[in-house]
């Protein structure tokens, strides 16, 4: 995953006064900023709470200073500039559990095991709508009138071009999983492991296989589950979260920290328990999914190893190893420095996946790669809402079972992984209206991830149905971590491209643990932009002994299972985050109503006040006689003298006003 750049955060709420135990504050209004782009055609800025320009973290700030600017916030930081009631909870936690994994691996798979049936079993259609209600979210927000409020100060441009910011879009949606599974599961899917129900297959003992003659139907069905996973419904997921925090963080000046996108609905209580809480969570979700990528990085890794003849066999000896030499790169990455060690990586990386993609298009069968991808998206647009909401209610234990291993656990894994690519695209993203960043973030990773395994994975399916197969092994069906391995061995040049897919994802896992342990860090730091390097070391290592106690308790299962744990209580703190956010721009858009309102009135009032002579001068002129009466009647006598008003008036005539009306 790439990684957000180390720009100026705002951290302090203009108007703000905070007492000494930072348990009040009173939001007052302030003047638009001087330095600020001033808005466009004259419209007016709207002032949400927004960052005082003293308050404002700037690159030329020290640590103290921007520490200071952060307890200012209510942000409780100890020694080592660290959240401690964040930091320890988090730290005690998932190395106490690291270590019981370790240490009682089998004890560790039971209780895992006993978690992910239990969540499958009762809540597996929770999160089916969970999901479900993100894509409705954030389909609604963008096309609602909130559409056109920036995350940022009113005519703020945006701080990345347009091309820019799709790069690095592109670039959160790139990652281990992404390879992992591009060769292996829309291949199962039409094979070895097709989903209990679907049309032309039949299920005996548990078993479900495709029924001869149905092979294509099932690999379009196969193709089109495969986009549900890896398509909108992730990316709803992070939109929710990526909108409530840029809105927290550019709109409101708050610190990078997953509680403030909560303020709409806890108020202050989000600066105590509560908001601990929540970012302790954000951390376990974040260090569980990195330890989750690491753990299939390394089983797909050590695959390829043997797939080129570099190892005889895969044991857990061979994967702990891979996962501490990896895990060693990447705390060299973190030492060096985040500017210098994820930028050349990330842009190494993307390289990488871009030669391979183009390589299996040319090399492979080009023809049938662009009808698969066309196909495969019109049979998606008619199942996605199908595939969305089927709870397997009629398909018993078996479809428990197949959901248990795909779908729920995708759901719980993109849940688990929301706060660190929600983070990343938050910081990403100042300057962009609610309408761009809705687009962008659901349109732009959606299609890569389609065209993604269109590609790959319409080349396992080539090579298996219409060509040499030998991809299904007959009693262990699909191996996810050695089928891209055998379909790019069946291709000119495959032994370049198995090692070009072997870096690739080693990098995959340096970027996203130097930047996983940093959005980490700065959660455990109250949200410093510039959290201590020791920290962030110590959550690399942790990340590395929590996939190897994963690894050693139960391999993809525990993985699997460990995301979908950590996922159950975050969703819940998703779904607040919807209703907060709705808040917040409801809020947002009511100020605007009625500052717009003011600014009619106001060009109203001076378009009347220009134009009033034009538009009304002469039918004025013609009510109201300023002349002096010189008429022989007025001149009156000692005895007959009248009110300076009624002077001059006719017998029977009514009183004149101002303007010629007449007084009834």
């Amino acid at each position: 995953m790439a990684n957000p750049e180390h720009e100026a955060e705002p951290t302090e709420t203009a108007g703000t006064a905070v007492s000494a135990d930072n348990k009040s504050e009173t939001q007052t209004p302030i003047a638009a900023e001087p330095d600020s782009a001033p808005p466009s055609d004259g419209a007016q800025t709207v002032v949400t709470g927004e960052v005082h320009p003293r308050m404002k973290i700037k690159d030329s700030d020290t640590d103290e200073e921007i520490t200071a600017k952060l307890i200012k916030q209510g942000v409780r930081l100890g020694k080592g500039t660290i959240a401690p009631r964040v930091f320890w909870p988090s730290l005690i936690f998932v190395l106490g559990f690291a270590l019981f994994a370790i240490i009682a691996p089998n004890a560790a798979d039971t209780v895992l095991t006993g978690t992910q049936n239990w969540i499958v079993t009762n809540l597996g259609w929770f999160y089916q709508i969970v999901i479900a209600v993100f894509i409705v979210f954030a389909i609604i927000i963008a096309f609602s009138r909130f559409g056109k409020i920036t995350l940022g100060r009113d005519g703020e441009k945006p701080e990345f071009g347009v091309l820019s910011w799709f790069a690095m879009l592109f670039a959160a949606g790139m990652g281990i999983g992404l390879v992992f599974y591009s060769v292996g599961e829309p291949l199962t899917f039409a094979t070895s492991g097709p989903k209990p129900g679907w049309p032309g297959t039949e299920t005996v003992d548990g078993v479900t296989s495709v029924l001869p003659g149905s092979e294509s139907q099932v690999a379009l069905l196969a193709m089109a589950q495969t986009f549900v996973h890896w398509g909108l419904h992730p990316w709803a997921c992070y939109a929710v979260i990526g909108l409530a925090l840029a809105y927290a963080i550019h709109r409101r000046g708050r610190p990078v920290s997953i509680r403030w996108a909560l303020e709409p609905i806890f108020g202050e209580r989000v600066k105590g328990w509560i908001g601990d809480l929540i970012d302790v969570l954000a951390v376990f979700g974040t260090l569980f999914g990195i330890a989750t990528s690491l753990g299939l990085g390394v089983q797909q890794i050590s695959s390829g190893m043997m797939a080129m003849g570099v190892v005889d066999s895969v044991d857990n000896t061979l994967l702990v190893i891979l996962v501490v030499i990896i895990t060693l790169l990447a705390t060299t990455s973190v030492i060096s420095g985040l500017g210098r060690g994820i930028k050349w990586l990330s842009n190494i990386n993307l390289s990488m996946a871009g030669i391979l993609l183009i390589s299996v298009l040319l090399l492979g069968p080009t023809l049938f790669l662009f009808q698969n991808l066309a196909q495969s998206v019109g049979v998606y647009l008619a199942e996605v809402l199908g595939m969305t909401f089927d709870a397997g209610a009629y398909t018993g234990e078996d479809g428990a079972a197949w959901s248990a291993s795909w779908t729920i656990f995708y759901w719980g894994w993109w849940m688990a992984w929301a706060p660190f690519v929600g983070v990343f695209i938050a910081r990403i993203s100042r300057g962009r209206t609610v309408r761009q960043f809705i687009a962008g973030v659901l349109l732009v990773p959606t299609t890569v991830g389609f065209i993604w395994f269109a590609i790959m994975g319409g080349a396992g399916l080539h090579r298996q149905l219409f060509g040499e197969a030998g991809l299904v092994d007959p009693v262990e069906g699909v191996i996810p971590e050695a089928a891209l391995f055998d379909m790019l061995g069946g291709l000119p040049l495959g032994s370049i491209l198995s090692v070009i897919a072997i870096v690739l994802v080693a990098i995959f896992f340096i970027t996203s643990s130097d930047s996983g342990s940093l959005v980490v860090d700065m959660l455990a730091s109250g949200g410093h932009p510039n959290p201590p390097t020791w920290s962030r070391v110590l959550f690399a290592m942790l990340e590395g002994l929590l996939a190897i106690g994963l690894l050693l308790s139960g391999g993809l299962t525990a993985l699997q299972a460990g995301s979908l744990a950590t996922a159950l209580p975050f969703s819940v703190i998703l779904l607040l985050m919807c209703w907060a956010t709705f808040r917040n721009l409801s809020q947002d858009q009511k100020r605007r109503d009625e500052i717009e309102l003011r600014a009619r009135y106001e060009r109203f009032s001076r378009q009347l006040a220009d134009d009033f002579d034009d538009a009304f001068g002469g039918q004025v002129d013609s009510r109201v006689d300023e002349r002096i009466d010189y008429r022989i009647s007025r001149t009156t006598g000692v005895f007959d003298r009248r009110s300076g008003q009624e002077q001059g008036q006719e017998p029977g005539e009514k009183k004149r006003f101002g303007f010629g009306r007449r007084k009834e």
